[in-house]
């Protein structure tokens, strides 16, 4: 089962998402701020990103297992940087 899965498609899909997730934390502001060029341009990229994903996933299944990990570390980093910055400001 591990004979099909490609470990830079791995890699690649655990920081793509992580940096999907991050992207998402900043698209939601840029929208609650009314930034409507910053948030077309984060939502651009981050449909690119994820639609690779897709394509990795649908031939792999297991690709989705660095998928869901990069998502949960790329939230966990921006939300905790998020937290900071704003207890010392």
């Amino acid at each position: 089962m591990l004979d099909n899965i490609n470990w830079l498609i791995v890699a690649g899909m655990f920081f793509g998402y992580a940096l999907v997730d991050g992207m998402y934390a900043y698209y939601t502001i840029a929208v609650v701020k009314k930034q409507a060029l910053a948030a077309a341009s984060i939502s651009f990229v981050m449909h690119f990103i994820l639609a690779a994903g897709v394509f990795a996933y649908t031939k792999e299944f297991l690709y989705v297992i660095p998928l869901a990990l990069g998502s949960f570390v790329g939230t966990y980093v921006v939300t905790r940087f998020q937290k900071k910055l704003f207890k010392d400001s």
